[in-house]
């Protein structure tokens, strides 16, 4: 097939650029590198079926040049903090609701088989029942959430209103190799950093908001099965382990996976503005209509994810370009 990743470059798009790309497929890997990073994908320029394009799904024409050969489309590229959503609204608008406008419309004029679209979880907004289920209310306090709820609804009514065959995905924390561990990185990655580099993890609250982590070789599975699943799936799906942890109790498993347990205690500051206190997945529909069933628990991703931060890390990203 002829895979086209917007976002290719980023945490979860590079792991499935790479996953595609060994099993053999055409990938092309759409990244304005905002917030990918040309080392996620550095070794993936070996390969003469994969192509790396510097460009921005806000820009029209290069992502329906880019439509017009694909079988597939993963749209990934996204402004994808609360933190920033902040700082910087229109952007993050700009980013994940016109540039998902870009994406769905080419897909539509080249009739493109399969779109697989990554809305998020945070468009749920606190949990007013638990796990949530897709068709908890989307009510996402915050602006990143609100811009995602604007593309998950285009999304949809791009479904309804052409039938097209696109799939929805709500995928709540995922963490791994590659993930931001600066910044507006993932808790998981900086709490990791600051671990490792002998400095505590910092909570925003106190720490007893809790969240849903999918560890990312259980994520690209769930994609790849949807890539493979033979029917439409016209309703948004959740990626979720069904599984909560409090920041404060995960903040614990770092210190202890990082071998400072005893040494290091977590620091807290204010509570974020617009942070939801409790997100859980109710995963059943990923289960039931794909068979998807995760492989790794919280405990075993943070090992294997320490290992590589410690080993491999360092390597990856200190290459020059």
């Amino acid at each position: 097939m002829k895979i086209l990743v917007t976002g290719g470059a980023g945490f979860m798009g590079s792991h499935l650029c790479e996953k595609y790309v060994k099993e053999g497929h055409t990938v092309v890997c759409l990244d304005n590198f905002m917030n990918g990073d040309l080392g996620n994908v550095r070794a993936l320029l070996n390969y003469s079926n994969f192509k790396l394009v510097n460009g921005d799904v806000r820009n029209f024409d290069m992502v329906e040049k880019l439509a017009r050969d694909s079988d597939v489309i993963f749209h990934l590229a996204a402004q994808i903090h609360v933190d920033r959503s902040i700082i910087e609204p229109r952007m993050t608008y700009d980013i994940n609701v016109f540039g998902t406008l870009n994406v769905l419309e080419a897909a539509r004029i080249y009739d493109v088989k399969k779109t697989v679209l990554a809305s998020s979880s945070e468009v749920y907004g606190p949990a007013l029942t638990a796990p949530m289920k897709e068709s908890h209310p989307l009510r996402a306090p915050h602006i990143y959430g609100a811009s995602k709820i604007a593309q998950d609804r285009m999304a949809f009514a791009y479904i309804n209103t052409y039938g097209m065959n696109v799939t929805i995905t709500r995928p709540f924390n995922v963490f791994g190799p590659r993930q931001k561990d600066t910044g507006y990185g993932g808790a998981i990655g900086i709490f990791v950093r600051r671990a490792l580099s002998g400095m505590p993890p910092i909570i925003y609250g106190d720490g007893k908001q809790t969240r849903d982590y999918t560890y990312i070789k259980d994520t690209v599975n769930m994609y790849d099965l949807l890539l493979k699943h033979d029917k439409p799936i016209r309703e948004p799906i959740n990626f979720g382990t069904g599984k909560e942890i409090s920041i404060l109790g995960l903040a614990k498993l770092i210190i202890r996976a990082a071998g400072k347990e005893g040494t290091l205690k977590p620091v807290f500051v204010d509570k974020r503005p617009g942070e939801v206190s409790r997100l859980i997945a109710d995963a059943s529909n990923g289960k039931k209509l794909l068979g998807w069933q995760p492989k790794y628990t919280l405990e075993q991703g943070l090992e294997e994810y320490v290992d590589w931060y410690k080993n491999y890390k360092s390597e990856e990203w200190a290459k020059p370009g």
